[in-house]
């Protein structure tokens, strides 16, 4: 897909290399709020997925665990869903991201990451038709299929949201 300024990322060059269809939609000026990009792309917060690198206390192993936009990510669950021994995880910072995905701090998504990296979405990302995540550039997201992306993720779902957050439990998407 070609939208004027846009040259791609490795997130949708491996969406097209996939043959999976998505949907560009640009920015007016870079947003860094799951509320903005909503706003600007046009779509509901609740089909936005935020993507959030954590880093384990004292080894250097990271995660992405993901949730919909309105939604609070429960760390401590992540940790007890990931496979063997792993200590406490904090929000990787701005540098840990780019070192580590590739892509800019508020243009993160859980796509082309290192293999070393497991995904793992909140449960209700599977109930979702339809999905909006960053393309890694500040000004452009993108629409795809929730079940394309949890296949080209191999990500887990299972729950990870703070269940007093948790706004809209059986979500279908648009």
């Amino acid at each position: 897909m070609h939208i004027k300024g846009f040259t791609g990322t490795k997130a949708t060059r491996l969406l097209d290399a996939a043959g999976v269809a998505y949907r560009l939609l640009p920015h007016t000026r870079p947003v860094f709020t799951v509320e903005e990009a909503a706003a600007q792309r046009g779509v509901v917060a609740e089909e936005m997925v935020k993507s959030i690198l954590l880093r384990e206390s004292g080894r250097g192993r990271y995660v992405m665990a993901c949730v919909l936009g309105p939604d609070r990510l429960d760390h401590r669950a992540v940790r007890t869903r990931l496979p063997g021994d792993w200590s406490r995880l904090t929000f990787a910072g701005a540098e840990e991201i780019a070192a580590v995905t590739g892509y800019l701090k508020g243009a993160v998504n859980p796509l082309a990451l290192p293999t070393e990296v497991p995904v793992i979405f909140d449960e209700a990302i599977g109930r979702c038709e339809r999905v909006n995540i960053s393309t890694g550039d500040l000004m452009f997201g993108l629409e795809l299929n929730a079940a394309d992306l949890i296949r080209l993720t191999n990500a887990h779902l299972v729950p990870i949201v703070e269940i007093s957050n948790a706004k809209t439990p059986g979500f279908k998407g648009i």
